[in-house]
């Protein structure tokens, strides 16, 4: 009983620092209240900057995906008890974040900056949007599974953990990935938008890009229905339908992208 309990509190404790991250993330990207944000003014030289804000992005996206990938959750496995796997991906996710806050070196310049109060409360409710879409997406197929805390509920209580069976609740009904646009709104809304915060937007966009075609197939080897699901569904715009010509090569009615 004692080790459920450890590993429960260690869920918990985990959980607690990814939300605290996830707060303080609001606030580094978009300049709010926290002591050091994205745009803090430059304190050295561009190249090493450069250098070191690609060395962190860099750092975060290997770490975010492989140990996303099923062999190295099975090779993880045999050292972390299974039901502490996901809070531990959490947790270095989460650390990777916290030493990219604290060494992310300002860059400087000025790409577009709006003057206008209008254009600034679009771009500021783009990003609040983005924040929300994230965080409702997480609820949506379940929040507490993805942040490890189910996992380590039901060892506690004895139960035995079944994956979550696939389902299209609400916005997955019309985009496949809607936490990965919220991300994307979270990213490019900024009224100002500087050299520095165009690097990070970016670099996450094309990880993003990149990271949705290795998770996609994880999903299809999970969930052979998802091969449908992708055919059907766009992938981050909702609505989007192409041309698909028929046998005779006379264009088909209009689908949605896969």
């Amino acid at each position: 009983m004692l080790r459920r309990l450890t590993i429960f509190l260690y869920g918990v404790i985990v959980y607690a620092v990814f939300f605290a991250t996830f707060l303080y993330a609001i606030g580094f990207i978009g300049n709010l209240l926290v002591p050091k944000t994205m745009d803090a003014p430059p304190l050295v030289p561009l190249s090493v900057a450069l250098a070191t804000n690609l060395a962190l992005l860099g750092l975060f996206a290997v770490q975010h995906s492989v140990m996303a990938r099923p062999a190295f959750k099975r090779w993880w496995t045999r050292m972390v008890p299974p039901a502490a796997e996901r809070s531990t991906y959490v947790l270095f996710s989460s650390l990777a974040l916290i030493l990219l806050f604290a060494f992310w070196q300002p860059m400087g310049g000025l790409i577009w900056d709006f003057e206008s109060p209008v254009a600034r409360a679009l771009m500021y409710a783009g990003f609040a949007f983005g924040w929300v879409l994230v965080l409702l997406s997480t609820f949506l197929i379940n929040h507490f599974d993805l942040f490890g805390l189910r996992q380590v509920w039901l060892q506690l209580v004895g139960r035995k953990y079944e994956p979550l069976p696939f389902k299209t609740p609400f916005i997955y009904r019309y985009v496949r990935h809607p936490l990965y646009v919220g991300w994307f709104f979270a990213f490019w809304c900024t009224p100002t938008m500087t050299a520095t915060h165009l690097l990070f937007a970016i670099v996450t966009t094309a990880y993003i890009v990149i990271a949705t075609q290795w998770e996609e197939r994880d999903l299809l080897v999970a969930h052979p229905e998802y091969a449908g699901y992708r055919q059907r569904v766009p992938m981050y715009v909702p609505f989007i339908k192409r041309r698909r010509a028929n046998a005779d090569g006379i264009p088909a009615v209009m689908t949605r992208e896969s």
